[in-house]
């Protein structure tokens, strides 16, 4: 056993120790750190006795060591996550054996408050304008419904994630909402006194208003309410810092494109369309946004473009489209805008997708090994390129 003194002294040191291993426990949630966001109230270290055959003759020491963790609210979804992370800090200590104990409550309201208010202190409004802005902002956008400009979306966010990017999706698409679907998620985002918590899934922060209560109510918002819509999605939810911001626009060239372009002056579109002239014609005019705003276009994709059927290549919907969009694009706009990728018709995007996974992930949430995961791997690449 140790003596009193010496148990003391190495105590001491290992409470220190256990401080500076906590704080490198990330808060999912936040992406802060838990002791900076003042999560680990208390650390009390009690000497144990030793081990016997461990790393020496002696043997290691070992303590019994309680955290004490206060979570931001009552119930937190990520509890067990947040816990697990800090017992697996604890137990990669090499001094000395430490069994962990936590005790868990939550942060008292005026504590909760003080904090939300200096999160939102150092955010204060809109962060993807900020000159030190990091991020990526991609606008996935498309003349008409019905090409597939979510399903684009979705899985193009999936694979930024996969590839090892932290990567947020706004589903601003406040009519015809579909991200939520597409991610299988069912629940609402955490609200910390008026700053919300996106909701992680397949590795993506999200956030749209189909998560919220009354959602599956027609949505009439007009001019200004829909542009605030927008404007609460960019300030009042928590997004740290991501390196790629997917926003999934509303069909068309209406206000939330026109808000998009006002309130992201930084944000690129990528035009989505299918091959047939009826779909290309009017994804140029929603290109053409960029001569009335600050958004440049990266791109095109054109989706369906084939249907392989018993070895044979079925252009169910024509073909050319795609590049028809690049072309006009390009002369109108005074820069090249390329066809990016040429997606195919495949069933497995609509039946995965509506399972509530994107289908360039597998189960176990890494990227597909097929064709079209392919595809949007080099998609992802082409866009962070330029």
């Amino acid at each position: 056993m140790l003596t009193q003194s010496d148990g003391e002294a190495f105590a001491k040191r290992i409470k220190s120790d256990v401080f500076t291993l906590l704080s490198k426990v990330i808060d999912p949630e936040l992406g802060r750190s838990v002791t900076d966001l003042g999560m680990i109230t208390d650390i009390e270290v009690e000497p144990a006795g030793f081990a016997s055959g461990e790393a020496n003759d002696l043997g290691k020491p070992i303590f019994d060591v309680t955290v004490y963790v206060e979570l931001t609210i009552e119930g937190c979804p990520l509890t067990a996550t947040i816990s697990e992370r800090i017992n697996q800090v604890l137990t990669s200590y090499q001094q000395a054996i430490l069994r962990p104990r936590q005790e868990v409550s939550s942060m008292s309201q005026d504590k909760l408050s003080s904090l939300v208010d200096q999160l939102k202190a150092e955010r204060r409004a809109n962060p993807f304008t900020k000159a030190s802005s990091k991020t990526r902002v991609f606008a996935v956008a498309s003349g008409k419904g019905g090409v597939g400009k979510s399903s684009v979306a979705a899985n193009l966010a999936a694979t930024f994630a996969a590839l090892g990017y932290d990567t947020a999706a706004i589903d601003a698409d406040i009519y015809g909402f579909s991200l939520p679907g597409l991610f299988g998620v069912h629940t609402q985002p955490t609200n910390l006194n008026g700053m919300l918590m996106p909701i992680t899934a397949w590795g993506v922060k999200l956030i749209s208003i189909g998560m919220f209560a009354g959602a599956e109510r027609a949505i009439l918002w007009r001019g200004p309410r829909l542009q605030r819509s927008l404007e609460q999605f960019l300030s009042d939810v928590w997004w740290g810092e991501p390196d790629v911001l997917i926003l999934d626009l509303a069909p068309g060239t209406g206000d939330m494109a026109i808000s998009v372009a006002q309130a992201l002056p930084n944000a690129e579109m990528v035009i989505v369309t299918t091959p047939q002239p009826s779909a290309s014609d009017v994804a140029v005019r929603s290109g053409l946004v960029a001569l009335q705003v600050p958004t440049r276009v990266r791109g095109v994709v054109e989706n369906m473009s084939w249907y392989d059927h018993n070895d044979e290549r079925l252009r169910i919907f024509g073909q050319g489209g795609g590049q028809r969009v690049s072309d006009q694009l390009s002369q109108a706009l005074g820069y090249s805008v390329p066809l990016l990728a040429q997606l195919p018709l495949e069933p497995p995007i609509r039946t995965i997708g509506e399972g509530g996974r994107p289908a360039v992930l597998q189960e176990n949430g890494d990227l597909d090994s097929g064709s079209l995961t392919q595809q949007f791997v080099k998609l992802a690449h082409d866009l962070l390129a330029a």
